[in-house]
Parts: C-alpha cells; structure tokens; sequence
C-alpha cells in the first residue's frame, strides 16, 4: 500500500497543497471555523441550520421489499443527533427492477409508512439534541439504477469501454424511449410518496452511471433522449416540471449531478471521445464544463433549487469519484495523488458554484483530508467556492463530526475516517445469504459492523456460500 497521507499537521498539509493542489486551502483559525460552517443556507424557501451536509451514503441494509433495516435506522439516528443540518437520504430505488442491491431501498406504497416513521424519528431525535427540526433538511435521493441495476441491467446507450467494464453484450437493446417517458411518471410518483412520508425535499439523482447520468452521455443514442444535450437532460427535466406542476412547493428539488464522468480507468480511449459527460473529447481524463453549466442552468430554469456537485463513476474510476488512500480488495492502487483527486472535485465545484451564485450547491471529495476536512471546507465557504460541504464516508465513521466542527472548530483525529474503503469492500460482497453484505466502517463502528466484517472475511475465505 503506498502511503499518502502522512502529515502532521495542518501546516503541512498546506504547505504541500499549495504545489500540489492549488484549489486546497485551509482556514486555520477555529473560530472562524466554526462561525464559518455554523452559518445557516437559504435552500428555496428552507433555511438550513448550517453549512454542513452528510451525504448521501448507501448502507446496503434495508429488507428485501425494500424497508428501512435495523441498521438503516441505527445509522439515520446517529446522524439526526450529529449536528449536521442537511441529511442528503441516501439512493432509495423508484421501482422494484431499478435497485442496485437486492437490500437498496425502494419506496413504494407498502413501505411508505415505514420510511415515515424513520423521518418522525430523524426530526425528534434532531429536535431532543439541538432544540428544534426546523433547521433540518432531508432529501430523498430518487434512482433507478440502470446499467447496475439486480437482477437484470438496463442501460441507456452502448460505450464499448463501459460494456466491456461491465460485460454488457452487444446485442443488449438499450432502454426505448416509450419507457423512458413512462419513468417520468414513475418518479413523480416516487416524490409524492416522499412528500406523503414526511421528506421535505426530493434529489433526482443523476450521477454515478446510473441510469439518468448515462443518459447524459448519451451522445450516440438516436431518439429523444439522446443526441443533443436537451435530449439527454428530457427526463430529468420533465421530471422537474411534473413535480412542480403537481406538488407546487410543498416540496424542494434537488438533483445530485455527475458533472464529470472520466473514462473507465485504464482503457485505450479514442479521439475524439464520443461519448460522456463534463469530459474534453479530445481528453476525456479531463473536465470540460461547458455542457455541465448549460445543463445547470436548464435545470435551474426547470425549477431545481440544490445541487450536489459529484463526479466520476465508482464501478470503473473510484478514484475519480472517492480520493483513497487504500482501494478496495481486487481493485487499483490510485493513478495520482489523492490530494489532486481532492483538487479537481475542489476545482469543478468552485467554478460551478461561482457561475451560479444563486443556486446553493453541496460539494464533495472532503474525507481523504480527514481532521483538516472543515478546514478546508470553511475556507471554501467563506471564498464562495461552494455553499455548503458534505462528508459520506467520514459521516459513517465520525457521524457527530458536525457537532465537534461546530463546538470545537476542529475534529479528533483519532474517529476521521482515514480512506481505507472497508465501507466498499462490504458494498461489493454479494456473498451473503441475503445476496448483500450491509456497509459500514468496522474501524471505527465495531459495535455497528465489526463482526459483519469477520463474517464478510470468513465467507470470502472459504471462497462464498
């Protein structure tokens, strides 16, 4: 394993990001650390408590019909009392053949009542340790899971570099547009039912390849959704609009945008690249933002009112999407430095939010710096760079991290979550009885996931069930 993060202090750090990394800077003083991120957001016609978000990670422990777990419950409790004020709820399949995992979630109407009552708890819980919920908001991440859907793929379009990642034949006919339109419907309904079960806020989720953030790079695709970038965006956009038509503003939209795809890691490229989003055809392992800021603004237009900037696709660039110090087992040692996979989720965010002040956004990429994520996360703050910052990974470690960041000003460095994807390696078993391993962070949660990860080792030992 090679080691990356070996600094000692916040002074180091910097010294280093100031060659390696220009978009990393770091606000040392804790007092403005904690006046920073203690700063409430105004969201549409909500105001968020403060300026730190818990993103929207997957615990893979829901029920088979798609129930909230007891794990699932446990985690949400943990972070209502966190002190974190925006709850990014994570991916919840809008219908049975979208799930990604036989355990994702899946809101439907016999299990509303059950995400209801988690909702009443995350509220109580939150008011019971800071005084009141009504600084709290929570998003339901809507999805279908497309290409990495369970039991069968649908995909949007044919990349060959992304078949071959994912062993999708090429007779497999891509999703019609008939269906498409017919999904449309689908996630309106999904979003009635997360307003009828207590979410306050929907995110439309496009990003991570899954199926609406393949239609973004859907350029060969002939049809309605795909070709030009209006075509591409229809269904989200649409979705928008029949939300907005239907539900007024009983409800807030967001989306959790892809806004840059890369290529999958180590695979021969063309050139020009035809296919992606946010990338530079004539090099795709490179941003180019100006489609992502067309789509933004159609979406801003559409009635969207929060963007969680995202990048990458973690089944075949992780690196891209998550900066590690360790991968996960049977995967790549990272291709740079995670402080520059740091940088570039810093540098496209920023540039983003900057282009549209007025649309608060979430941004990402903060866990691999571990204690000095506020710090980082204040000083982007306060320069405009991004309006509110979101932890996943560290959030599963340290889930009371926005407490210490707001009480404190700074984070004890003996719970920051320190990139070793043991949370993946969990993901990725399918070796359970129940066809998911649940995920956590047996490092710092042993009483939450210690003996899943003996069990998860004992199986793959003994070569699966």
């Amino acid at each position: 394993m090679i080691r990356h993060f070996t600094y000692k202090s916040l002074e180091e750090i910097s010294l280093e990001a100031e060659w390696r990394a220009p978009h990393v800077r770091f606000e040392s003083d804790r007092g403005r650390v904690r006046g920073i991120l203690g700063s409430p957001v105004q969201i549409g016609d909500r105001r968020v408590g403060n300026s730190l978000a818990i993103h929207p990670m997957e615990g893979c422990d829901g029920t088979l019909d798609g129930r909230p777990g007891e794990l699932t419950w446990r985690r949400y409790k943990r972070f209502a009392a966190g002190g974190a004020t925006l709850i990014w709820f994570e991916a919840t399949a809008i219908r049975e053949d979208g799930r990604a995992n036989t355990r994702q979630l899946w809101l439907n109407a016999d299990t509303r009542d059950d995400f209801a009552r988690l909702i009443e708890t995350i509220r109580r819980d939150h008011a019971a340790a800071f005084g009141s919920d009504t600084d709290l908001l929570i998003p339901m991440q809507l999805t279908h899971s497309g290409r990495y859907s369970v039991p069968h793929r649908v995909i949007a379009y044919h990349n060959p570099h992304i078949d071959r990642k994912t062993h999708t034949p090429a007779s497999q006919e891509p999703i019609a547009d008939e269906e498409l339109e017919r999904l449309e419907d689908v996630y309106v309904e999904a979003a009635g039912r997360a307003l009828d079960a207590g979410f306050d806020a929907i995110d439309i989720k496009i990003t991570h390849g899954y199926l609406l953030s393949e239609l973004m790079g859907a350029k060969t695709r002939p049809g309605l959704y795909g070709g030009a970038l209006e075509n591409r965006l229809r269904l989200p956009l649409n979705v928008i609009r029949k939300v907005r038509a239907r539900f007024g503003k009983k409800i807030l939209i967001g989306a959790r945008l892809g806004c840059f795809d890369g290529v999958p890691y180590g695979c021969d490229f063309e050139s020009p690249y035809p296919y992606g989003f946010g990338v530079d055809p004539d090099n795709p392992l490179v941003e180019s933002l100006d489609e992502v800021k067309q789509a933004i603004g159609m979406l801003r237009d559409a009635g969207l009112e929060l963007l969680n900037v995202s990048l990458g696709v973690p089944y075949y660039n992780p690196h891209v999407v998550r900066p590690f110090e360790r991968p996960d087992d049977g995967n790549y040692e990272s291709p740079e430095h995670p402080m520059e996979g740091v940088d570039r989720h810093f540098r496209i965010a920023g540039e983003l939010q900057r282009t549209f002040p007025d649309l608060p956004m979430v941004g990402s990429g903060y866990s691999w710096l571990q204690k000095y994520s506020i710090n980082a996360a204040a000083h982007n703050v306060a320069e405009g760079a991004i309006r509110i910052a979101g932890l996943g990974r560290n959030s599963l470690a340290y889930p009371d991290f926005g407490r210490d960041a707001l009480d404190k000003g700074e984070l004890d460095e003996r719970r920051t979550c320190k990139t070793l994807t043991y949370c993946t390696y969990l993901m990725r078993r399918k070796d359970h009885p129940l066809g998911q391993f649940p995920t956590g962070c047996p490092p710092f949660d042993k009483e939450g996931y210690g003996q899943i990860m003996k069990e998860a080792r004992t199986v793959q030992r003994i070569g699966g069930l």
